[in-house]
């Protein structure tokens, strides 16, 4: 059973919270199976971006939800990841969007092995 999209999010901004991560809801999408896109900003002028991996990892790792970043480079200009995420949004305007601020760049999602 796949968890609902509002559910998700919000066992995710407690998880950031209790990690002592800012993280916000920026967009609410579909509530029951809106895709999730992660923005980490790193507060130094970096960011990334996370969405939905493939759905051949979720059945590879066995969970509910699996995430990649986006872009190639570990780490972007927020301005390019703010030019990705409106492209996303034209693709699919009930995309959900959450936004964690962390030193650290740390995501607290599952991630799909990376090439």
């Amino acid at each position: 059973m796949h968890l609902r999209a509002d559910i998700f999010v919000a066992a995710y901004l407690r998880r950031c919270s209790s990690e002592g991560a800012y993280a916000a809801l920026r967009r609410r999408g579909a509530a029951e199976a809106g895709a999730i896109f992660v923005k980490i900003d790193r507060l130094d002028g970096q960011a990334a971006l996370y969405g939905p991996a493939p759905q051949s990892e979720l059945a590879e790792r066995g969970i509910d939800r699996v995430w990649r970043r986006v872009h190639d480079q570990p780490w972007i200009d927020p301005l390019q990841v703010e030019e990705r995420i409106a492209k996303e949004i034209k693709f699919d305007p009930d995309l959900w969007l959450i936004e964690v601020e962390d030193r650290r760049g740390r995501c607290f999602l599952d991630l799909a092995h990376e090439n």
